[in-house]
């Protein structure tokens, strides 16, 4: 079978370049949209990836965009589709997880589906129903504290509860360790029950094997990134994926490179201060000199700069500095001085001859690829797990994009994420 097999719908953009990269781990060529495209799907991937910006967008407005983005993968061809979020279930109790499945099961016309958003690699596990961050509960990691979506509470069938209208139902790891059969069982039992809702438990790599074997014929998966993995040796054994289908390919660019942090996460603090550490040129921006000044000082810095040495500007701070410029602007206008201010940023490297941009932040993200006019990606190397290089058109040339989810790879990500993009 040739065309889009399947289709995913992605509530950030750093998220979107996560499931995109577990994908292209097949060698299978995958294709990354920007938003809704505005026109009819022509030449599409086997592997379509829709990013939005809707994570924290109003509850509404995630669902007439979500539902936008299933109705153009529809008509590319996809006839399985997943709806991707945050391996952390970063929501609030008004959504936007739920809400958003619910409107995609509705227009797919069926009556169930899974929540998984373990990723083991990057030390997300679900046991019991509990999501963990490594060895730590996630109301007791660094996401408590998260400026946009804190995670008080670590329990998935509470946290989702409120946010639909249907019941909600648990798979345990006992389950799952008894293999395929075992986890379609209790899937139809819950079925049978009325639960449309069901959040499974996986704490290592062979659990997703196991999920990703059972539910590989529903019409929708919802999770992380990770559950998705096993998808394209699955489709492929099934005879839906051509063994000959488009493989990737990288690129020969100039080196010249801009880094640029938004994110404020934990391991994002830590990759900044590796970073400086080892002698890269850097420029911290204070969203309270921003508001009063504008960006000016930090353009005139960048414009100065051999992009050669891979100059990084950021506004990582640790929470204490967040809250307080937040209890001086407001939340959402610092996220805007920021996100505008790097986007800007951005655009004025790309113009100055930067041909690799790396990102650190969702939100920022999504403020970088706009100000460059990015539409469409082509997945390449992975630099991290669920962080790959990804190349496009932006201002009439070819660039590389590494779009970092904040609490992704390991400190030396930076320089890590430079060194593998050269051609051997």
């Amino acid at each position: 079978m040739s065309g889009t097999i399947l289709g995913v719908i992605a509530d950030d953009f750093t998220g979107a370049t996560d499931i995109a990269g577990l994908l292209a781990r097949s060698g299978v060529r995958v294709s990354l949209r920007i938003g809704v495209p505005d026109a009819a799907p022509n030449g599409t991937s086997a592997f379509e990836v829709i990013a939005l910006k809707s994570r924290t967008a109003p509850v509404q407005e995630a669902i007439d965009e979500t539902r936008a983005a299933l109705a153009w993968l529809r008509d590319a061809g996809a006839h399985r589709f997943f709806w991707k979020y945050c391996s952390t279930f970063d929501s609030t109790a008004e959504g936007n997880i739920g809400p958003v499945a619910e409107a995609l099961m509705a227009d797919l016309g069926t009556d169930q589906t899974i929540y998984c958003p373990a990723f083991p690699e990057n030390g997300r596990s679900i046991f019991m129903g509990n999501l963990f961050v490594g060895q730590q509960l996630l109301s007791e990691s660094p996401m408590k504290d998260h400026p946009l979506t804190p995670m008080r509470d670590s329990n998935l069938m509470r946290l989702l509860h409120p946010q639909v209208s249907k019941p909600v139902g648990l798979i345990d790891r006992l389950v799952v360790a008894q293999g395929v059969e075992a986890l379609r069982d209790s899937l139809s039992q819950h079925h049978a029950d009325g639960t449309s809702h069901v959040i499974v438990d996986a704490v290592a790599n062979a659990d997703l094997e196991t999920i990703a074997a059972a539910c590989r014929d529903m019409p929708l998966i919802t999770g992380g990134s990770a559950v998705a993995m096993p998808l394209p040796a699955l489709y492929l054994a099934d005879g839906l994926l051509s063994a000959d289908a488009p493989k990737q390919q990288l690129h020969d660019l100039e080196r010249k490179t801009i880094v640029l942090s938004g994110s404020c996460s934990a391991m994002t603090n830590a990759q900044v201060d590796a970073y400086i550490a080892r002698g890269a040129p850097s420029y911290r921006l204070d969203p309270l000199a921003l508001s009063q000044s504008g960006p000016q000082a930090v353009l005139e810095w960048l414009t100065q700069q051999d992009l050669g040495a891979a100059p990084l500007i950021y506004a990582t701070a640790d929470p204490a500095q967040v809250k307080a410029a937040q209890a001086e602007l407001g939340a959402s206008n610092v996220g805007a001085l920021i996100e505008d201010t790097l986007a800007e940023c951005a655009r004025v490297a790309r113009d100055a001859g930067a041909r690799r941009i790396i990102v650190a932040g969702g939100e920022t993200s999504g403020a970088v690829t706009k100000a460059l006019d990015v539409t469409q990606l082509d997945i390449a190397v992975e630099i991290a797990p669920g962080v790959p290089w990804t190349y496009c058109t932006s201002g009439g040339t070819q660039i590389a994009l590494a779009l970092k989810s904040g609490n992704f790879g390991r400190e030396d990500f930076f320089t890590l994420a430079q060194n593998k993009l050269d051609t051997p």
